[in-house]
Formats: C-alpha cells, sequence, structure tokens
C-alpha cells in the first residue's frame, strides 16, 4: 500500500504524487500488447524496466547534456518499501505530446508501411529491404501519445511542428536519433542489436527532459546480433515473442486478450531478464 495520492495510471504504471514536484513511477508486471492489457503477469517485469532505465539514464546522461536537456530521474532508493526495485522517484515533467519512435532496422509496423509506400511517415527508403533490414541511417518515426485503450497513430515530421513548434520538433529528432545511436553502440558491444526504441519527453522549466522508461523490453526492440537474418522476423529479447504467441493464438485484438500460457510467461520473463543481463553485464537477483 502506498500512502500518496495516485495521479494516473496507465497499462504498465501507476504514477503517485510524491510532493515537491515529484512523482513515483511504480512499475507493474502487467505486460500489454496491441494497445489491450494482458490478463496475465510476467513475474519481476517491472523490477527489469526499473533497473534497466536506472541504468539507462546513466549511460545516456552525456548525450542528454550535449543537446542541453537531462533525464527526469531523482532516485530508484528513496522510495516506499512497498515497492523497492520497481518504482522510480522522477521530476514532474510537463509532457511533449509526441511519441518519439528511432530506427535503425525495418521491422513491425514499419515494414508494412514500407511495403505499401517505399517510406516509413514522410522518410523514403531505398527498394528492396526486408523485414529485419539494417536501414541506411536511423530515421525518426513519431507517433501520437494515445490514451488507455486508445491506438498511437503514425504522424510525419510536419505534424510534430504543429504540435510543439518548429525549433522543438528538429530538437526532439535530433535528439531521439542521438540517444538511438547511443543505445544502439552500447547494445552492440553486448552482441544485442537496437532495432528500434521510443522514448518520450517533458519540459521543465523550459528545458526538454527524457523522462518515462528508456530503452526497455517494452519500449524496444532487442534482438541477438548472432542470429540476425533478414528477410523474416527476428528472435528477441522483448515482448514480440508476446505478440506473436497472441496472433497464433487467434486472438482477433478485439475481444478481451486470453490468458497467457505458463510456457509462455516464463519464456516472456526469460526474455526480459537476458536482456537485463547483457545490456548491463550485472546478474538480476
Amino acid at each position: 500500500m502506498i500512502d500518496l495520492p495516485l495521479v494516473a495510471r496507465g497499462k504498465v504504471r501507476e504514477i503517485y504524487d510524491a510532493g515537491d514536484g515529484r512523482l513515483l513511477l511504480v512499475a507493474s508486471d502487467r505486460i500489454s500488447a496491441y494497445d489491450h492489457v494482458l490478463p496475465t503477469p510476467i513475474p519481476d517485469k517491472g523490477a527489469v524496466l526499473t533497473r534497466l532505465s536506472v541504468w539507462w539514464f546513466e549511460q545516456l546522461a552525456p548525450v542528454l547534456a550535449e543537446f542541453g536537456a537531462s533525464h527526469h530521474l531523482v532516485s530508484a532508493s528513496e522510495v516506499p518499501a512497498a515497492v523497492a526495485g520497481r518504482a522510480m522517484l522522477v521530476r514532474r515533467l510537463e509532457m511533449l505530446p509526441v511519441e518519439c519512435v528511432a530506427r535503425g532496422y525495418l521491422s513491425g509496423g514499419g515494414t508494412a508501411e514500407y511495403r505499401r509506400t517505399g517510406s516509413i511517415r514522410d522518410v523514403a527508403l531505398p527498394p528492396g529491404l526486408v523485414e529485419g533490414s539494417k536501414l541506411p541511417e536511423p530515421v525518426f518515426t513519431p507517433s501520437t501519445k494515445a490514451e488507455l485503450g486508445e491506438h498511437d497513430e503514425p504522424i510525419d515530421f510536419p505534424r510534430v511542428v504543429e504540435l510543439v513548434g518548429a525549433e522543438r520538433a528538429e530538437q526532439l529528432r535530433a535528439l531521439t536519433l542521438a540517444l538511438y545511436r547511443r543505445g544502439a553502440e552500447l547494445a552492440e558491444a553486448a552482441g544485442i542489436i537496437l532495432a528500434d526504441t521510443k522514448v518520450e519527453f517533458g519540459l521543465a522549466a523550459g528545458s526538454l527532459v527524457l523522462g518515462d522508461e528508456v530503452l526497455t523490453p517494452d519500449s524496444s526492440r532487442f534482438w541477438p546480433a548472432a542470429t540476425w537474418s533478414p528477410g523474416s522476423v527476428q528472435p528477441s529479447y522483448d515482448k514480440q515473442y508476446v505478440r506473436d504467441w497472441l496472433t497464433s493464438s487467434g486472438w482477433d485484438r478485439v475481444s478481451p486478450p486470453p490468458e497467457l500460457p505458463e510456457d509462455v510467461v516464463a519464456a516472456t520473463r526469460e526474455r526480459y531478464v537476458t536482456a537485463y543481463e547483457r545490456l548491463t553485464g550485472q546478474r538480476f537477483t
């Protein structure tokens, strides 16, 4: 039980008002897919998301500083005992209405869009790419930020300009791609391909701040580099495994989602823990 006012409850997190311009972000073991929260939790998932985000905030701080930006993490230790290990104390931000997505490889919805148009959003891509192909350069492919139960909608860069202004839009694109490149570099050193990732930003005293979680298996596609083979769906250390199972189960993505079998739960947990351990070089205990 947390004796703080509840501000919001999302697909995965509860957010509490911690006073003094701070929030408590608590990551649950819930897992979502196709804009639905699944009925079966993944043990230790909230702890993995939190610990990995804390590690990434530290790694990415120099990149943020180059842009005059920062991250929202205050502490992962000064949190209530009931949520220790899966909560972060963070600065309260004025969140921007854009999901900032960077893609270095073609996958998922990006592949489908490319097959239809030869582009992703307003970014033209060369012919001949297939599922899993590495892009010539990472691309910025933003979307809207949907409410719980709603769908994120792809948007092009001019729409980002309309939402946040030209200067801020340019900053978001440049910083998102810089964070992706640094994340991909560190992941490559751990034998992992960072195919794509989603980040969120807010403002504090007019300055850009990286918020939410960062470079986790919930917000990114992580592929084992040793088995990368363009032309098919790649093995992964993220929730794509759950998406694939749901697709194969015959679920229509409209009705309430089914319970996950025990073997799928165990295999999903293993993927999340593996991502944490390989990226950070630390044992998950």
